[in-house]
């Protein structure tokens, strides 16, 4: 099922954590940023076409998929995939709605292993997303 506009949420800690150094670091080219990836979130569907989206995992009946997304601030020189920037949401495909659960770079989350730790990060902070994990 394809829906045409998802309704997009940005979860509290999301916003607290990892937004506010992107609005710091870019001031007026963030705001510009920040609206087209709201705007891409909002036609999810479309974006599994690409390889911008990459679903990690979803529940057994495909309501709830876990799905890492790239994107790239206005004004810089960067593709999506090599900007680092990503965005980690949870669409419910059930309810038309797109979840933003983290948005970071990827040298926020420290050395190691990048998907393990945002993995972490979403589990302590979104319990109901735990299982998914």
């Amino acid at each position: 099922m394809s829906i045409d506009n998802y309704s997009v949420i940005v979860e509290s800690y999301a916003e607290r954590h990892y937004i506010k150094n992107f609005k710091k670091k870019y001031k007026g080219a963030w705001d510009i940023t920040w609206r087209a990836v709201i705007e891409e979130l909002k036609r999810i569907d479309s974006l599994f076409k690409t390889t911008i989206a990459e679903t990690i995992t979803e529940t057994e009946n495909g309501n709830i998929k876990i799905v890492k997304t790239e994107f790239r601030v206005a004004g810089t020189k960067e593709s999506k995939k090599s900007s680092g920037n990503r965005c980690i949401i949870a669409v419910h495909s059930d309810i038309g709605a797109v979840y933003v659960l983290l948005v970071y770079h990827k040298n926020d989350l420290g050395d190691g292993n990048e998907t393990s730790k945002w993995k972490q990060i979403i589990k302590d902070n979104y319990p109901n997303y735990s299982e998914l994990l």
